[in-house]
C-alpha cells in the first residue's frame, strides 16, 4: 500500500502535515529546538503576541487540575517587534510554517500589528479574540458577533494578503455566531478551542488557587467540547478549521479533523511530553493508513453522525 499524504492546506498554506503547535506553549520554539528539529512539524503557532511588551500577571498564575492545567499568565511577552527582530529569524531557520499570534486591546492595535506581522511576511496571523475590549468595558471580543467582526475586518484590511485565522472562544452561549461574524467579516479560517474559564480553592486557605481568581482550563478534559465545537461550527461555516484544546495523541488529532478540522493543535499536553506532536502525527498516520485512505486530509469531516 502507499505511503499515506500527511500534507494539507489550511487557508491555502501547505503544511506538511496536520500537526501544529497551539499559542501559548511553545514559546518561540528555542527550548523544544533541543529535543528535536522543529522542521518536523507542521507548523508553529509562536506565543502570543501584543503590540508592547507585557510582564503578564502576579503568581500563581498556572494551576494542575487532575485532568489538565488551568493558567492566568495574562500574556506576557516580549511584544510584536521584539518577536520580529530576535525571535523570527530563529524560526526561519527551520522548515516548517510560522503562525504569528496577536492580541489586541483595540481593533487599531490588531491592524498595527497584523501590518509589522505582514512586511515581516509571516505565514499566518491568528487573531485571538479573546481578549479584553477597552472600548466595550472589558467585554471579550470573542463574545459579541459584531465585535468579532469588527476585529476580523480591521486585521484582514491590514494583513497584507497574510491568510488571517480567529480564534474563537468557548465561553459563549452558541459559538456559531461568532464563527459566521468572522467568516462574514473575512476571515481565511477559524482556530477553535480556546481555553474555557474555571476555578480552583484552596479549601484550607478559602482562597483562589489562582492570583487572579479565575483561569483558562486546557488539557485532556477539554477535549469533547473541543470536538462537539469544531463540528458545529464546521456545519456553519465553510472556512477551514485549525481544532485544538485537550489533543495528545493520534486518536485525539483525528476525532477532531473528523468533526470537521483540516489540521490539529497540540497544547498543554507539551508540557508532560515535549514530544507529543510527533507521536499525534505518527498516530494519525497510522489511522489514516489502517483506514486504508491515501491522504490523511480524507478524515477532515468525515464523521457520520447517527
Amino acid at each position: 500500500m502507499p505511503e499515506v499524504n500527511m500534507s494539507v492546506s489550511l487557508a491555502g498554506v501547505a503544511l506538511k502535515n496536520p500537526v501544529v503547535v497551539a499559542s501559548g506553549t511553545f514559546g518561540f520554539g528555542r527550548e523544544y529546538s533541543q529535543f528535536y528539529d522543529l522542521s518536523e512539524l507542521g507548523g508553529i503557532c509562536a506565543k502570543g503576541l501584543t503590540l508592547h511588551p507585557r510582564t503578564g500577571n502576579p503568581a500563581p498564575r498556572i494551576a494542575e487540575t487532575p485532568m489538565g492545567i488551568l493558567n492566568s499568565v495574562g500574556l506576557e511577552n516580549p511584544g510584536v517587534d521584539a518577536f520580529i527582530e530576535e525571535e523570527l529569524p530563529f524560526l526561519r531557520k527551520f522548515d516548517t510554517k510560522v503562525i504569528a499570534n496577536i492580541s489586541g486591546n483595540t481593533p487599531e492595535e490588531y491592524g498595527v500589528m497584523c501590518e509589522k506581522l505582514s512586511g515581516a511576511r509571516v505565514d499566518m496571523i491568528e487573531v485571538n479574540i479573546s481578549c479584553p475590549n477597552v472600548r466595550a468595558g472589558g467585554l471579550a471580543y470573542g463574545t459579541r458577533p459584531e465585535l468579532a467582526a469588527e476585529v476580523t475586518e480591521e486585521a484582514k484590511k491590514h494583513a497584507g494578503g497574510v491568510p488571517v485565522m480567529v480564534k474563537l472562544s468557548p465561553n459563549v452561549t452558541d459559538i456559531t455566531e461568532i464563527a459566521r461574524a468572522a467568516e462574514g467579516a473575512g476571515a481565511d479560517a477559524l482556530s477553535l478551542i480556546n481555553t474555557i474559564r474555571g476555578m480552583r480553592i484552596d479549601v484550607n486557605t478559602r482562597r483562589p488557587v489562582l492570583k487572579m481568581n479565575t483561569g483558562g482550563l486546557s488539557g485532556p478534559a477539554v477535549l469533547p467540547v473541543a470536538v462537539r465545537m469544531v463540528w458545529e461550527v464546521s456545519q456553519a461555516v465553510s472556512l477551514p478549521i485549525l481544532g485544538m484544546g485537550g489533543v495528545s495523541k493520534g486518536e485525539d488529532a483525528a476525532q477532531l479533523m473528523l468533526a470537521g478540522a483540516s489540521a490539529v493543535a497540540v497544547g498543554t499536553a507539551l508540557f508532560a511530553d515535549p514530544f507529543a506532536p510527533l507521536k499525534a502525527r505518527d498516530g494519525l498516520a497510522a489511522i489514516a493508513e489502517k483506514q486504508g485512505l491515501r491522504s490523511v486530509s480524507e478524515l477532515t469531516g468525515g464523521v457520520k453522525p447517527w
